[in-house]
């Protein structure tokens, strides 16, 4: 994949050096030959110094043969000026990092493809953090009425040594809780399917509407060893 990355910061250089060590074709545009420099020693990424709002110095970066344009610089309206020019030379995808969110229905309209929010995802993973503090990595989805986090399975849990579907079928299980995957004790991952046992010391990774998190969280950590279902052994 050829992606473009405007305005790279310290921000950009990584996520330009992961995207490039994944093997895709990344180039970087930014005013600051410091950032070009270490771009090209740390992974050899091509990097052009200069204002990313150019519409020559994109022409010379190949702007029009990018499969994702990446506008990150520090201002909205310079962002909004690399979507657009991006769009015209004819990028398959362009995505902005929104600083101000009165920018939002201007992006929109101007047809880019994804907004990422620095505040929408700060605001979202703290508030989670300081209301929840059992919930680990949490990620505000869409809108905001959603949210995937990880959970840690109590040994006592009353959840603990059941399948996915017994507890998905239980009384009080909030209904847009989804199960995304399972961490289990001995460092094996899986995409938890109804057969898979949920054992004591594994961490969950769950997808649920925002308004019913506190009610996942409980009914995870609730101890009720004695709950009168059988439990499933660990094979």
């Amino acid at each position: 994949m050829r992606v473009l990355i405007a305005g790279a910061g310290r921000a950009g250089l990584s996520v330009a050096v992961h995207l490039a060590a994944t093997g895709h074709d990344v180039t970087i545009v930014d005013r600051d030959e410091s950032i070009a420099n270490s771009a090209f020693e740390r992974s050899g990424l091509v990097s052009l110094v200069g204002d990313a709002t150019d519409a020559g110095l994109l022409k010379e970066a190949e702007v029009g043969r990018a499969d994702v344009v990446v506008a990150m610089l520090r201002r909205d309206a310079d962002n909004l000026a690399v979507a657009l020019l991006a769009q015209s030379a004819g990028a398959k995808r362009v995505m902005v990092r929104m600083r101000d969110p009165d920018y939002r229905s201007v992006y929109v309209r101007a047809g880019v493809h994804r907004i990422l929010s620095e505040i929408d995802v700060f605001i979202g993973a703290m508030a989670t953090a300081i209301e929840h503090p059992a919930v680990r990595h949490a990620m505000v989805l869409g809108t905001g009425e959603a949210v995937a986090f990880e959970l840690d399975v109590p040994a006592d849990s009353a959840v603990a040594g059941r399948t996915v579907s017994v507890i998905a079928s239980s009384a009080g299980f909030p209904a847009s809780c989804v199960f995304a995957a399972l961490y289990r004790p001995d460092g094996g991952v899986e995409g938890p399917r109804g057969s898979s046992i949920v054992e004591g010391g594994a961490t969950v990774l769950l997808v649920a509407a925002r308004d019913e998190l506190a009610e996942v969280v409980a009914f995870f950590l609730r101890r009720d060893p004695g709950a009168g279902e059988a439990r499933a052994r660990p094979r």
